[in-house]
């Protein structure tokens, strides 16, 4: 599959993006309102078009080579209050969603994909904002699915379920099929973890690794009103706690040779984990540099979709989108 573009919009460290470039798509622009996440994808991929603006404010007639593309996507921050969506006093997460939908009117794309919280694709909370999004597109002539992947389906070593819209222009909407999972058995954090754990001779890194025989809980990046960086909410970090990491912070290095993890000393007994492994957590290769300080590093790693997850949607798009001169137009 080549010759497909897209363009992305709330781009952020790249995992979408750099999954839909494995899927054979070539972006015209990519865009994110975070200075650091812009530094991330240019040291990552000078030659990509990326754009440090708000998507609030980004008019794509001043940016022409965003036109006529065949695919916009969002991997779009999490909305927080599904009840919210379309009010007046909405927060920033749902102006995007709307803003982004609005989108599609200039740029015009064969294709959208919005990725977001689970709920959207099915809760009855989001129905307002689905309703608001068929009316929108469906008379531009995209049809809808709606669905619920699972990052842990395609060798991602971590429990995180996605909500995403794929909406197809009508003459190559029936030729779209969800992706299916690419692995039977999910990776554990053990296994993925488990090298970089004992780099700098912690000689217990096998045992712990063997105990951390489970996916991760979803990461969660939270806001930049928020401290330092942590594991997730309450009842991840008790899950993390079963695999013997403290998930109440991040780690600056890896256990040293003289570490002692026991898990039953509380806390500081336990292994944490670095900004880096929480990359490889979420499907990033080790070569993908984030730019920052650890905190702003993890929000960043924390806020993405794992590469391998935008890779199958983009793979299910493209399989959709494959242009055959024998099939007609539907216009």
């Amino acid at each position: 599959m080549s010759g497909l573009t897209f363009v992305d919009v709330c781009s952020g460290a790249g995992g979408l993006a750099l999954g839909l470039e494995r899927a054979g798509f070539e972006p015209r622009l990519l865009l994110d309102e975070d200075a650091l996440a812009v530094d991330t994808l240019r040291t990552n991929r000078p030659h990509w078009n990326v754009l440090h603006a708000d998507l609030m404010e980004f008019d794509p007639a001043e940016h022409p080579e965003s036109l006529d593309v065949d695919l916009l996507s969002a991997g779009l921050p999490r909305v927080k209050s599904s009840a919210t969506v379309g009010r007046a006093d909405s927060g920033v997460e749902e102006r995007l969603l709307t803003a982004t939908v609005y989108l599609v009117h200039a740029i015009r794309p064969r294709a959208v994909l919005i990725e977001n919280v689970p709920g959207l694709a099915h809760s009855e909370a989001y129905q307002q904002f689905r309703d608001f999004a068929r009316a929108e597109l469906a008379h531009l002539g995209y049809e809808f699915s709606w669905l619920v992947v699972n990052a842990a389906d395609f060798g991602v070593p971590q429990n995180r379920k996605q909500g995403v819209l794929v909406a197809i222009a009508r003459q190559w909407a029936a030729a779209f099929r969800p992706p299916v999972p690419t692995v039977q058995q999910p990776m554990t954090v053990g296994t993925v973890l488990g090298p970089s754990m004992g780099s700098r001779g912690w000689e217990g890194a096998a045992r712990w690794a063997a105990q951390a025989d489970r996916p991760a809980p979803t990461l969660v990046g939270g806001s930049k009103n928020r401290g330092g960086a942590d594991l997730g909410p309450t009842g991840a970090k008790r899950t993390w706690a079963t695999m013997g990491v403290n998930g109440h912070t991040v780690a600056d290095d890896v256990p040293d040779a003289g570490f002692v993890w026991d898990p039953e000393l509380g806390r500081e007994h336990m292994v944490k984990i670095t900004a880096g492994q929480a990359a490889l957590l979420q499907g990033f290769p080790t070569t993908w540099e984030i730019a920052g300080r650890k905190t702003a590093r993890y929000r960043q790693i924390g806020h993405a979709t794992p590469p391998p997850v935008g890779k199958a949607l983009g793979q299910a798009v493209a399989a959709a989108l494959d242009p055959d001169p024998a099939v007609p137009s539907a216009g």
